[in-house]
């Protein structure tokens, strides 16, 4: 991430949704290992569930811009530089979890193309908490630190493009 680093420190946001709290704690310690590696500082906010991920990213980003209903000028508001989505839906018994997962995915994805947000997609869809683990294990497939990393690069693209201000 050399190319970053005359924008450091970078400052991004953790959306977690802790449905299953010792798999989304998991995902977190890779996660903030990642930041920490990549000299970032992060904030941390806690949602209902995986669905409420993308909504929380828009009034964060709408927060910053001043462009919330009852918004100010964004004045004391911290500028997210990336976001990075922490979540886990096992699937169940209904069609809940299709909704839930295509649905949080489209509202991640329509954020980082329309409104041009770099995010880390960490929410996990599985069939049970073994893939779950197996995915989410620092020591396994330590996919928070993965998705930071992600977010990190999308943020680097950015500046690349000329999208940073």
């Amino acid at each position: 991430m050399s190319k970053l680093l005359h924008l450091l420190p970078l400052h991004l946001l953790i959306v977690e949704s802790p449905y299953y709290e010792d798999i989304t704690n998991e995902l977190i310690k890779g996660a903030v290992d990642a930041l920490e590696k990549a000299g970032a500082t992060y904030d941390r906010i806690s949602v209902p569930g995986a669905f409420e991920i993308p909504a929380a990213i828009r009034f964060a980003a709408d927060a910053i811009a001043g462009t919330g209903q009852n918004s100010n000028d964004g004045a004391g508001r911290k500028n997210y530089d990336g976001y990075v989505a922490l979540g886990c839906v096992i699937r169940g018994e209904t069609s809940h979890y299709d909704y839930v997962c295509g649905e949080t995915a489209r509202g991640l994805q329509d954020l980082a193309i329309k409104d041009r947000l770099a995010i880390g997609y960490g929410v996990l869809t599985v069939e049970n908490r073994d893939q779950a683990w197996a995915r989410a294990s620092v020591d396994k497939g330590n996919k928070g630190g993965f998705v930071t990393e992600v977010a990190l690069r999308m943020i680097e693209l950015k500046q690349k493009f000329g999208l940073i201000e």
